[in-house]
């Protein structure tokens, strides 16, 4: 005879929609519930609100919490239970079949009228958890609400278009025509655009912006963390969300597969409280291996979000050591397709020797289609490659970014495709060296982890790396601890942070 029976609990066993739509957890999202005030377990009032249902986990694990808290309002427990479904606990499906599913976790019955449903009080098959198909709004090629491109979501009644509800109105009040105290929830997080190779745009953002446009007290939300530093169509919403002191919490992890167990997704995950009545700092906390850290922040103190508080300090000492406000690498680093070819063109069997990605090496291009307008071609230039740690997502573990490998040192007149930007171009070999050895130091690419957030390394990441103008010597890392004055507990976090 079992002793101590494992009973799971059925939505930690389920497999993923895709990569992008992605099942909470029950325990995240309890972690995420218990960053709201604990008084509004106990008020009957409150109306609770997930726009991009799946298993409908939020709105169980809110059901609970309900049904303890107003044990005293409403003592009835049927009762209780139909006033909580009816009147509290709405949900917008993703897909219909999320709709099913998460009237079953709710409701335990996939019908809300049904007789095995626990609330008596609904009068239609969805009860609060709604799921309308509507269509995209095409304008030339792409829909005007969600980015998506007509030649992958123009589909036939039969097949699901990813045109989610929540997001394809411009006024998303009118969809249940009530206030809401908590918006809470996990929204798809991106859409293929029918770019090169698979491209895709980031979707979360536009599911944030419309909830707030409904101003609830809270808003509480797991979203990809690459808005910090990059990210595609990001940057409005990145100077939106560092400007914004409604947030009160911000949750970070460096490392999604720990709070989606199998999940990878490329520069971790965060989720946010977002409180109407706050106006101060914020809240952050980097959960980290070896214990959470805690500080509170204004979270435009530049113009990207560093995930990890303990580098402020650091940047900080640097820059005053180079005098406030220094020149740094932005300005000097190449931007994308430094010579005009993207990373596909295709080489030539004579003509100007060009790099190209790794596998090709270099080769040739028609002088013709060469651009020189940040005049390049004539100097010696460090082509860095564009995508340095292709591969790793994890960032909870050290980063390289270069090394001997993947580096080249172009002569004059070569170029090279967008598979490179340079980092610098000198008028002789021995300056690019020079250089060279500045940016393999484990404190300037500690620096550049700073502005970094995903595979993809473009100029502004070098944001906080100063620019030293002449490169007149072999630089290492005891002579840039001693320049910057690091102390060993600062070098110890570098020296973790960068393999």
């Amino acid at each position: 005879m079992l002793t101590n029976p494992y009973n799971p609990d059925v939505l930690t066993c389920l497999a993923n929609l895709s990569s992008d739509e992605v099942f909470t957890p029950p325990k995240l999202a309890n972690e995420m519930l218990d960053q709201l005030p604990s008084e509004l377990w106990s008020d009957p009032e409150a109306k609770f609100l997930d726009p991009f249902c799946k298993s409908g986990v939020f709105l169980r694990e809110i059901a609970k919490r309900l049904i303890e808290g107003l044990t005293e309002a409403i003592p009835d427990q049927e009762a209780r239970i139909n006033h909580i479904f009816k009147k509290q606990l709405y949900g917008i499906a993703i897909t219909e079949l999320t709709s099913l599913l998460a009237r079953r976790s709710l409701y335990c019955s996939k019908i809300a009228d049904g007789e095995y449903s626990i609330c008596d009080q609904f009068t239609d098959v969805a009860g609060n958890i709604r799921f309308e198909r509507v269509p995209h709004t095409w304008e030339n090629g792409r829909c005007s609400y969600c980015g998506a491109n007509q030649e992958n979501y123009e589909r036939d009644g039969g097949m699901e278009s990813h045109a989610y509800e929540f997001i394809h109105t411009q006024n998303p009040e009118e969809i249940f025509n009530m206030k809401f105290d908590v918006i809470i929830g996990n929204p798809p997080y991106q859409l293929s655009d029918g770019g090169h190779s698979r491209s895709a745009s980031p979707i979360y953002n536009k599911f944030v912006q419309q909830a707030k446009k409904l101003n609830p007290r809270y808003l509480v939300m797991v979203i990809p963390a690459r808005w910090y530093a990059g990210g595609k169509g990001l940057d409005n919403f990145r100077k939106e969300m560092l400007n914004d002191r409604r947030i009160r919490v911000l949750v970070d992890f460096k490392n999604s597969s720990s709070v989606f167990p199998g999940v990878d997704i490329a520069g971790g995950i965060c989720y946010f409280l977002w409180d109407s009545s706050h106006d101060d700092k914020c809240e952050v906390i980097n959960c980290q291996k070896d214990g959470d850290i805690r500080s509170s922040r204004e979270l435009n103190e530049f113009p990207i979000f560093i995930r990890d508080s303990r580098s402020i300090s650091i940047i900080n000492k640097i820059h005053a050591s180079e005098g406030g406000e220094p020149t740094c690498l932005n300005t000097f680093v190449s931007p994308s397709k430094p010579f005009g070819m993207r990373t596909f063109y295709k080489p030539k069997k004579q003509g100007t020797p060009c790099w190209f990605i790794q596998k090709i090496g270099k080769s040739f291009c028609d002088p013709d289609d060469i651009s020189d307008k940040y005049d390049l071609l004539g100097k010696w230039k460090l082509l860095l490659p564009a995508a340095p740690i292709a591969g790793q997502t994890d960032f909870s573990k050290p980063v390289k970014f270069y090394y001997d490998g993947n580096i080249r040192i172009a002569k004059p007149g070569e170029c090279c495709t967008e598979s490179w930007i340079v980092g610098g171009a000198f008028d002789t070999e021995k300056e690019t060296a020079f250089f060279k050895s500045y940016l393999f130091t484990k404190t300037i690419r500690f620096l550049l982890l700073q502005a970094v957030i995903s595979q993809h390394v473009v100029r502004n990441n070098f944001m906080f790396i100063p620019h030293i103008k002449k490169y007149t010597e072999t630089y290492t890392d005891e002579k840039l601890i001693e320049r910057w004055g690091i102390s060993p507990k600062e070098w110890d976090l570098i020296d973790n942070s960068i393999t």
